[in-house]
């Protein structure tokens, strides 16, 4: 074995080890993101749900107080910062307090499973780096590669939206657990050794066209986990307006979530501000397709879905910005959607035969 081969060896091992102990921090910042929601205060959820449940007509209680950290200290507002109109312009809802509940102790959780995160991430994009060393190309030439570089990216998206001040950290825990599935099945059904690509493969636009899906795959899916959170918190809102009293379990979750007002607009946000970038992944792929098979466009299994992947999204933003297909009518088509991208990921890589079989598991 030559000298090369040996450290390229040795840097696959250290990028496994890498990955292995990413899969054990993201462990421990699932469970602090637990005692997050455990541990936050049921009274001040209690408080919360008072102000969404006054008889129609009647004057709304004033909204609870919310406590926030700010240099050190901590202050109390007399009321959440963001109050958002629900989509049905029918309920005016505050943002809950976070998972956290407004608790002292449940923000200490909250800010130990992400300062976890943030350490899990580091040591993940570690191992993927390391993978990209040990075979001297971009790591993400089969499932194996492509799936623990998404799940390093969705993790970066949304840490950088909390660096951005954005209210996303309702998002932990839906994400985390993702996250440890998505890399169990990696490390246990998709692993394949390092290995360099085959010819077809072996093209620039490999880091343009492979890295930008992946890019896309990650924000389309925060916009899927906003969407599917926003039809239990409408389906929660609408009980509420309508009289109904929901159980202790939905309460003490559904009012610590940002209003269904508040994660509608999320999902339509990142979605359309990724869409334009999923049809230049497109466009990469056929340019790519027209220098590896000499055709731009053959209708291969993959191209097709991706096809259809772009045409979901579409339809969901035309559908978003129609007045009559706001709300819970467009939630379930960005959930089709995004439940598009992963069968073009996972089901045809795996079931179907095509010219991208490359990526198939070894």
């Amino acid at each position: 074995m030559t000298l090369a081969a040996a450290t390229n060896e040795n840097l696959a091992q250290i990028s496994n080890y890498l990955i292995y102990s990413s899969m054990a921090v993201y462990t421990l910042a699932f469970l602090a993101h637990i005692a997050e929601w455990i541990f936050g205060s049921r009274s001040k959820v209690a408080r919360t749900a008072a102000a969404l449940t006054a008889p129609p007509g009647a004057a709304q209680p004033a909204a609870p107080s919310v406590q926030v950290r700010s240099a050190g200290g901590t202050t109390v507002l007399d009321k959440p910062k963001v109050i958002t109109r629900a989509v049905s312009g029918t309920r005016d809802v505050p943002d809950g307090p976070g998972a956290h509940g407004g608790t002292e102790k449940g923000d200490l959780y909250g800010r130990i499973a992400v300062s976890l995160t943030v350490l899990a991430f580091l040591l993940e994009a570690g191992g993927v780096l390391t993978r990209a060393l040990s075979v001297q190309r971009a790591p993400w030439g089969n499932m194996y590669e492509f799936s623990t570089t998404f799940s390093t990216v969705a993790v970066g998206v949304y840490l950088a939206l909390l660096l951005a001040r954005k209210n996303v950290r309702w998002a932990g825990l839906p994400l985390i657990t993702t996250v440890l599935l998505d890399l169990g099945f990696a490390v246990t059904y998709l692993y394949t050794e390092s290995d360099q690509l085959v010819p077809a493969l072996d093209s620039y636009w490999l880091w343009i066209h492979v890295s930008t899906a992946i890019f896309c795959g990650a924000v389309f899916y925060l916009g899927a986990v906003g969407a599917a959170l926003y039809l239990f918190r409408d389906s929660y809102e609408r009980k509420l307006t309508l009289g109904g009293k929901p159980g202790p379990f939905a309460t003490s979750v559904m009012e610590r979530l940002p209003a269904a007002a508040s994660l509608d607009k999320f999902s339509y946000r990142v979605n359309a501000a990724v869409f334009p970038l999923w049809t230049f992944t497109i466009i990469a792929g056929a340019i790519w397709a027209g220098d590896a098979w000499g055709r731009y466009w053959g209708w291969d299994a993959k191209e097709v879905w991706s096809f259809i992947t772009w045409v979901a999204y579409a339809a969901y933003l035309h559908a978003r910005a129609t007045a009559g297909w706001k709300g819970r009518k467009a939630a379930y088509i960005a959930l089709v959607a995004f439940l598009c991208f992963l069968w073009n990921y996972y089901g045809v890589n795996m079931f179907v035969n095509s010219l991208h079989s490359y990526a198939g598991v070894e």
